[in-house]
């Protein structure tokens, strides 16, 4: 099969590519080289160097039509990754996740439509859940507003239940809960899967969206305020400083690794020939395992030999306190399913060298 992976020279895409080739497939990749994700001087030199010798690489926007266009010629299917991520600086970020994240799915897909390329696997999130699922004692399965500041500059970072105050017990979230966005990325996130989803009804298409957990592994961005906490806190053991683990450390995650992200990509481009014209399907994509931040931070600090985190009780306003999902459709619909345990993701994690965005320490 040949393979459009855009953002295929990101940190999740080259693990894809890579993947993809060692299976036999041939993937193209398009990839914008952002400096967020590559350095300010976006090196096509230090991009290649994650990739698999021979594979074509166009150094395009996917906002550019053309450009797609001629990426899409004699293309299968689409692996769709290239994306803005994590929570920004502020909110003057915005126009350039809604840009790159939104009018980019939208012209990759006009040109998917132009091209009569039928196939594609999104890179989802779950970040489009907002909150987790919660269960009251009293009033059973509930849904928490948005934090308030009050609370969160007050150190109560758990959500309550919205009909009693009570305290809440966190649970797994399944692919049937409705979409509750939090925040910019989440939003233009959500909006991509209604995109696709679009795209598909209108085209007879078919496509698959992975909500993906919290990717990590080797060859994450490093120093960069768009990557996740697994990237902060290691670049910070890198530069010697010790993990600043924000409110109380006890934010419940799965952290899932880029090896096992990687392989659900290549099965769900696997069964895309199976599904009806005109399907969307998404698929929670965790480990299974829900670990605290304060845990993978101590993690990290073990293995990579300190200095140990710092609990901070600083917070991010539309970050949220608990969101770990069911992954079980995925195993038992595709037949994924992860192979790296947490103790040994964290350990390889720790010592495993990063993408140099730009500084030169650690």
């Amino acid at each position: 099969m040949r393979v459009l992976v855009t953002g295929g020279a990101g940190f999740i895409g080259s693990h894809i590519v890579r993947t993809l080739a060692s299976a036999g497939h041939e993937p193209v990749v398009l990839d914008a080289l952002l400096p967020s994700a590559h350095g300010p001087a976006g090196s096509s030199a230090s991009a290649a160097g994650d990739l698999p010798p021979g594979v074509r690489t166009v150094v395009a926007d996917v906002r550019d039509g053309a450009a797609v266009a001629g990426a899409l010629s004699g293309i299968d299917a689409v692996c769709h990754q290239a994306a803005m991520v994590g929570l920004g600086k502020d909110f003057a970020d915005a126009p350039e996740y809604v840009g790159c994240n939104d009018l980019g799915t939208a012209v990759l897909l006009a040109e998917m439509a132009a091209a009569g390329v039928q196939g594609l696997v999104l890179a989802g999130s779950m970040v489009v859940y907002g909150e987790g699922r919660y269960d009251c004692p009293r009033h059973g399965y509930v849904r928490p507003g948005p934090r308030a500041v009050a609370d969160l500059d007050a150190g109560r970072f758990e959500p309550r239940c919205p009909a009693c105050g009570a305290e809440l017990v966190p649970g797994l979230v399944t692919e049937a809960a409705a979409g509750d966005p939090r925040n910019v990325y989440a939003v233009t996130k959500l909006a991509q899967e209604h995109l696709a989803a679009a795209w598909t009804r209108a085209t007879g298409g078919r496509a698959v969206a992975l909500r993906y957990h919290n990717v990590y592994g080797p060859g994450m961005p490093r120093d960069t305020p768009y990557a996740g906490v697994a990237s902060f806190f290691r670049s910070a053991l890198a530069r010697g400083e010790a993990p600043q683990v924000f409110e109380d450390g006890g934010q419940r995650r799965d952290f899932v690794h880029v090896r096992d992200v990687a392989a659900a990509n290549a099965v769900a481009l696997a069964v895309l020939g199976e599904r009806g014209p005109g399907t969307f399907d998404a698929y929670n994509t965790g480990s299974g395992t829900p670990h605290t931040i304060g845990e993978m931070a101590c993690a990290l600090a073990a293995a990579h030999g300190g200095p140990a985190p710092v609990v901070t009780g600083e917070y991010r306003l539309g970050d949220v306190r608990h969101v770990t999902a069911d992954s079980r459709r995925l195993r038992e619909e595709l037949g994924w399913k992860p192979e790296t345990d947490f103790a040994e993701g964290m350990q390889e994690f720790a010592l495993a060298p990063l993408r140099n965005t730009g500084r030169t320490d650690g």
